[in-house]
């Protein structure tokens, strides 16, 4: 899959669907060349062509035509000629950021080696893919950049991160360090990225590449609703089924900032890595630093087939664990029942009736623990109420699951009230400038994760929680962003490397967590979908996708988390009306079918429900558990956006290929009523399809061209589930 041409001085990444291609220039400097659909051989047909420019520093002095400010390149550098965004920034112990890095070898490797306390695709055997290790070392310090380069066999995708090691003698003070950059060779393409805030995730925008960069950025110590650590790139007439298109994910949950720059002569460069706002490291004499990984896909067959790809990549190869490919539990959580008003007896009451309704989960939200009445106190005092809890945790969870359902708990881990005893106890420990008053939000603090000893206290304290109550689940939350960069734990000169070393630590207390309890379903949540990142989900294979539950706003957030993600790794609930964010009143049908995209759950006081709701849900999951596989496991096709228009529609194929899942919602009412059929994707052209309800028989062919219509009703939100099964 691996090759290195000696005739044309070129590596190529190649797997017979895509090749990734780049060379060598003048045996200094790495030149890009090609990512996209397979080619056999690069012979430089449509390399651009070199002019001597004027303001175009010349490292050559033999060659006036050649710059490296209009050379395509790999991993370009700053204070060399190439004015363009560099993908490094290093302080040398002169205090200059002057670098020299060259090329001097490679190395290729069977499989996929592992980042070291960070979260990256993997392989699970040396066969399922090759690495490519680049070597560049500077000239004057003997530092080196690692550049690595991973292909696999099964999945058009390439993974690439960087590591920096400082030579034998010098330090070095390391300011940007991207995971990677790519030149690509046009510049006519569309850019695609995921905005939003807190209840409005992953909002899909879609413009030409200008003349003007654009940065995307997040400086908020999580990957953040505002922001996506992702770019797609498309040619401009690329739709959902048809046209080329390039993704670029940062698989790392902090801060991030990605670069989109519009070249003066033609090209683009895109860069993804860590936000030079909050990020530095001090590297000490041979000592190394390993930047997290970019996932790099191609597909041809538009951004479905984009998303296709990151799905199965990401669903068998980033998710790991007991739960990776096992069906996930239908749940009930108590937050919208009873907020902080919750005790042993509403528990029981809530997951008796749950469990006579065909769920199979309850979880215990906020509230649960001592003198937790409201957001104001208590976070970081992991113990149960005695008030709430006269018998204990333990007690409760067994006759949870008793009453027939398994049981679950909330948590956040990561912050801490000021009315607390861990603050008491330990008021440094949190994120804070000794020479102010720290910035609450939520009435909440950030713990420094940074310090080893936090990081102790919070494996032990929800460890001991989970090992009384036997927990199946734990909902792991984050509801603030950090403010006052600092550590009392960090000396002032490692100050720079606080917003890092809190993602490491994180990820140590997820390691140590999931490996301690490997059979617990982790659910990863930052007030909904503001932590919904490639990082998280290589702990926690699932992910609350947003705290708004409103089956119309999720209609967006859904269609645009699942360019990226697949629908199992979604948490989606049905929740009671008025909705508790909107107000808005959907009905029970638009409201299962918008979560059934998803892990379904409720989220509502199901005591009071009418027998006739009752009913319905039972129903409702009924249909869910026949369909699991199907939505959980399937693949999935986005068919007509909610955002462009009054529609949304979309639907899964089961992984044999004998059952399809459509889902269509109307949002308005069309007082014409006009019937509007939708195309389906992923049938056998050459099959027949039986439909349930009516038994009506349709070719495969017909479906996916003519489409299939549903009935338009009086009402708004409404919502139709048609289920077909190959004859």
């Amino acid at each position: 899959m691996i090759r290195f041409e000696e005739q044309e001085n070129a590596f190529y990444l190649d797997n017979g669907r895509i090749t990734y291609c780049f060379g060598i220039a003048k045996g200094r400097w790495l030149e890009s060349r090609w990512f996209g659909r397979h080619i056999r051989r690069l012979g430089g047909s449509a390399r651009p062509r070199y002019f001597d420019r004027g303001f175009c520093s010349n490292p050559d002095p033999e060659d006036k035509k050649f710059s490296l400010d209009t050379l395509p390149q790999e991993y370009p550098g700053m204070n060399e000629g190439d004015f363009r965004s560099p993908a490094y920034g290093i302080q040398t112990a002169d205090g200059r950021r002057v670098t020299r890095f060259v090329y001097r070898d490679y190395r290729i490797l069977p499989g996929k080696p592992p980042l070291t306390g960070l979260p990256a695709v993997y392989a699970e055997g040396e066969d399922e893919a090759e690495t490519l290790v680049v070597r560049l070392e500077d000239t004057a310090t003997r530092a080196q950049l690692l550049l690595y380069y991973t292909i696999f066999r099964e999945y058009d995708a390439i993974c690439r991160h960087v590591e920096v090691v400082a030579g034998p003698e010098e330090p070095l003070q390391l300011e940007i360090l991207m995971a990677m950059s790519l030149d690509f060779p046009r510049a006519d393409y569309d850019l695609l990225t995921f905005s939003g805030a807190h209840l409005q995730e992953k909002t899909i925008n879609r413009r030409p590449v200008t003349a003007d960069s654009v940065t995307l950025e997040s400086s908020r110590g999580a990957s953040s609703p505002q922001q996506t650590p992702c770019v797609l790139l498309t040619d401009p007439n690329t739709d959902e089924d048809r046209g080329r298109a390039w993704g670029i994910n940062f698989v790392y949950s902090g801060d991030f900032r990605a670069v989109v720059q519009k070249e003066p002569f033609g090209g683009v460069r895109v860069q993804m890595g860590f936000n030079p706002q909050t990020f530095g490291w001090q590297l000490a004499p041979a000592r190394r630093f390993v930047s997290p990984e970019a996932v790099l896909v191609y597909s041809d067959e538009g951004l479905n087939g984009l998303s296709h790809t990151f799905h199965r990549l990401y669903a068998r190869r980033l998710c790991r664990g007991y739960w990776r490919d096992r069906p996930r539990p239908v749940l009930l959580n108590s937050w919208e029942a009873f907020t902080f008003s919750i005790d042993e007896e509403k528990c029981l009451s809530l997951a008796r009736q749950a469990a006579d309704l065909g769920m199979e989960l309850f979880v215990l939200d906020d509230g649960w623990f001592r003198n937790r009445t409201d957001d104001h106190r208590a976070l970081g005092d992991w113990t149960a109420d005695p008030r709430k809890f006269p018998h204990g945790l333990g007690n409760l969870a067994r006759k949870i699951r008793e009453a027939g359902v398994a049981f679950g708990i909330w948590f956040e881990p990561e912050m801490v009230n000021r009315d607390s005893n861990l603050y008491r106890v330990h008021p440094d420990w949190i994120i804070r400038s000794p020479r102010y008053e720290p910035v609450p939000s939520r009435n909440q603090f950030v713990l420094d994760l940074s310090n080893p000893a936090v990081c102790d206290y919070l494996v032990e304290s929800v460890a001991r929680v989970l090992q009384e109550t036997g927990a199946a689940y734990v909902k792991w939350d984050m509801n603030r962003h950090i403010t006052d960069l600092g550590s009392a734990w960090l000396p002032p000169e490692r100050q720079r490397e606080l917003s890092h070393r809190y993602m490491l630590g994180l990820y140590d207390v997820l390691e140590r967590l999931t490996a301690r309890f490997p059979r617990v379903l982790f659910e990863g949540c930052s007030s909904g979908g503001g932590r919904f990142d490639a990082g998280m989900l290589y702990y926690m294979p699932q992910t609350w996708t947003s705290d708004n539950t409103d089956a119309v706003c999720r209609l967006q957030i859904q269609y645009g988390t699942s360019m990226l993600f697949p629908p199992v790794t979604m948490g989606a609930h049905v929740s009671a009306v008025p909705n508790h964010q909107t107000g808005r009143t959907t009905p029970l049908s638009t409201r299962f079918a918008a979560a059934m995209s998803g892990n379904l759950g409720y989220e509502m006081d199901i005591r009071t429900l009418t027998e006739a709701e009752r009913e319905e849900i039972r129903a409702q999951i009924t249909l869910y558990k026949e369909l699991r596989e199907t939505l959980q496991q399937g693949t999935f096709y986005r068919l007509r956006d909610p955002g462009t228009g009054n529609e949304a529609a979309w639907n899964f194929v089961s992984p044999d290929g004998q059952t399809v899942v459509c889902c269509a919602f109307r949002i308005l009412a069309d007082p014409l009523r006009r019937t509007t059929a939708v195309r389906l994707r992923g049938l056998d052209p050459e099959a027949d399809y039986r439909r349930e309800g009516d038994n009506a028989v349709f070719g495969g062919d017909e479906l996916m061209e003519s489409g299939l219509a549903a009935d338009p009703l009086r009402q708004d939100f409404t919502a139709a589930v048609t289920v077909l099964h190959k004859v």
